[in-house]
């Protein structure tokens, strides 16, 4: 069997497995799990370790490395990858706003697109646009929507006073 590793554990067992129980995410879990069973001497090898979380031997040395870095601060630190720069951004994004929230509005995502090139000289997506202004946005097309005869106020009213009367 591999050789035993030599670390310790600063925080107290007890600490560990109150941690362990409030952790919400796998990501903590499986590190905290992996410092409790240190802690109270249930495991001696990485290999252990490795194949009881169902990670690889290098993934435990790499998450050791931290802890003895920087410890649990260190460990249970979560990275996010800081993704793509926004296309529409600065003025552009203003000018959008605004032109939403007006009374004018656009007619259509494809409208939007239009006006991008035109206004701002951005050439988007019609996918990446109406993404943007629908979940980033929130916002809705101000369109006025013609009203059938159906829908009118006064037909609905007139439909309920024959329809209730016997």
């Amino acid at each position: 069997m591999a050789r035993p590793f030599v670390i310790e554990i600063s925080e107290p067992e007890a600490f560990l497995e109150k941690s362990l129980k409030q952790a919400k995410t796998g990501f903590r879990k499986e590190r905290l799990q992996m410092l409790w069973w240190i802690k109270s001497g249930q495991i001696r090898y990485r290999q252990e370790i490795s194949e009881r979380l169902g990670r690889s031997p290098a993934t435990i040395t790499r998450w050791l490395a931290l802890y003895r870095q920087g410890g649990l601060t260190a460990l249970l630190e979560e990275r996010k990858a800081p993704g793509a720069t926004p296309q529409i951004r600065g003025e552009t994004l203003e000018k959008l706003k605004q032109r939403l929230a007006s009374e004018e509005g656009f007619r259509s995502y494809g409208a939007i697109v239009d006006w991008l090139e035109q206004e701002c000289g951005l050439t988007l997506e019609y996918e990446t646009v109406r993404q943007f202004v629908r979940n980033k946005l929130q916002a809705k097309l101000k369109v006025p929507r013609p009203r059938s005869l159906k829908q009118a106020p006064e037909a609905i009213a007139t439909f309920k006073k024959t329809s209730a009367s016997p």
